[in-house]
């Protein structure tokens, strides 16, 4: 079967897979004392050795980037900062009072929203109250998202003295029609200025954010972009598929006609994926490029890549905890989101309660399936130890993948081939029994190619 065939074929609405469940299929069990000991289970079991990772969520955007599935609030309003770092702290407290030591930090990620929007002096206040209440792990990575139109040399500065090396740009695509029609115009010289300053202050690796499938991209606006990006060779690229769901993001609606159909789509990423390798970067896996001697390829070659949340991470922490508004947590034997609004979630915290309002308890079950999808989706094979008792309808899938050239099977499991790889999130689905039963997947998750 032809590329564009099998495009036609797996083109439906796929999980991305950093949660197994997908957060669609959480089974919503939200008991906060439940909540509490099972952090306090995990901290014990993982935690206190391998430490936690933290993601702190900033809603905050003065402007509106209609592509964005974020959980967003648009406010020029700065006045607003430090009563959200207030509550972030407090919410941080309450899960000190759980621990009887300093939580071990096995790293940090402040993401958006634009986290950026807060000063300096605003995040400040934050790093170092978490500073002075945690312990970091010498091996500890410490990362941010930056909007390269308002991250200033102060910010990088502040971020540098709490150990941030690691600096994440939304960039999405330089052309200025494209920039137009999603509203997210930065000019490559502010690109260019930001990421040159960076270097200086000694930050390690910076990432790049680039979209395909925007309104407006072809193949020749897409090579002007990647011609900049050949300019600025950053450590690693993220090149993600445009999730279209209008009904969720209603602001998606204002570009729909101009947007490439699914066979263009995927010539985007086919070619984009080819320059990125002329350049010399090397595929960690779905979406994500790195440059050699990244920790991610490292740690694909030891095959000890786990991805979660955040995406890729080589940390081996089987603990994610999120702060702020809309904030996923995974204590590997449960997940929990936070409150949207940012005035429940902070009402919530004044109250003295956790502010969850999503939750999901594993069971064993999802705990294999988690497992199998984890392997195939860090390092595209599964073995035949974790496949055993296949039910017919999955050995009828895998039977389908096989004689499409997505998978061969050895004595070992079975491998995702080179053909394979762009379909992973279809391979992954076949191991989800929610899939199977779930009559609305076509307006809760976005197409997988």
């Amino acid at each position: 079967m032809d590329q564009n065939s099998l495009i036609r074929k797996y083109n439906v609405p796929a999980p991305r897979y950093t949660s197994y469940p997908a957060v669609p299929h959480w089974n919503n069990a939200t008991d906060p004392q439940k909540w509490k000991l099972q952090f306090q289970r995990a901290y014990n079991e993982f935690g206190s050795q391998d430490g936690i990772s933290l993601y702190i969520h900033l809603p905050y955007c003065e402007s509106l980037c209609t592509y964005c599935g974020c959980n967003k609030r648009i406010t020029k309003n700065h006045q607003v900062e430090l009563p959200y770092i207030s509550t972030l702290m407090k919410e941080w407290n309450m899960y000190l009072e759980l621990l009887e030591e300093k939580p071990k930090l096995a790293g940090i990620h402040l993401g958006g929203g634009t986290p950026t929007f807060f000063s300096p002096n605003s995040l400040e206040i934050l790093l170092k109250h978490i500073s002075h209440t945690s312990t970091g792990l010498k091996n500890a990575t410490f990362s941010f998202e930056g909007h390269p139109n308002n991250t200033t040399q102060a910010h990088l500065e502040v971020m540098a003295r709490h150990g941030f090396d690691r600096v994440s740009f939304g960039i999405q695509d330089f052309d200025p029609k494209v920039q137009e029609s999603i509203h997210r115009i930065q000019p490559f010289e502010k690109v260019k200025e930001v990421t040159h300053t960076s270097r200086k202050l000694g930050y390690t690796s910076i990432n790049f954010d680039l979209i395909y499938g925007l309104p407006h991209q072809n193949l020749h606006t897409l090579k002007a972009t990647f011609e900049k990006v050949r300019e600025l060779m950053p450590e690693r690229i993220a090149f993600y598929s445009y999730a279209h769901l209008p009904t969720a993001f209603p602001s998606q609606k204002s570009f729909e006609a101009f947007l490439p159909n699914e066979e263009q789509k995927r010539a985007l990423y086919e070619q984009g994926k080819g320059w990125l390798e002329e350049m010399g970067y090397e595929e960690i896996g779905m979406d994500h490029f790195a440059l050699p001697g990244d920790p991610l390829l490292q740690a694909k070659a030891d095959k000890t890549l786990h991805r979660n949340f955040m995406g890729y991470t080589t940390s081996p922490s089987k603990i994610l905890l999120g702060l702020g508004c809309s904030a996923i947590s995974d204590l590997y034997y449960a997940y929990g989101q936070n409150e949207k609004s940012v005035e429940l979630y902070k009402k919530n915290i004044l109250n003295g309660d956790l502010p969850l309002v999503k939750g999901h308890v594993q069971n064993d079950e999802h705990l294999v399936s988690k497992s199998i999808i984890l392997k195939l989706i860090c390092n595209l094979e599964a073995s035949w130890t974790n496949l055993k008792n296949l039910p017919d309808e999955l050995l009828e899938k895998l039977l389908a993948f096989e004689k499409d050239g997505l998978i061969t099977f050895n004595q070992k499991g079975m491998i995702i081939t080179a053909t394979g790889k762009p379909f992973v999130r279809n391979i992954c689905m076949a191991f989800d029994p929610f899939m199977y039963s779930d009559k609305k997947s076509t307006t809760l998750f976005s197409k997988a190619i």
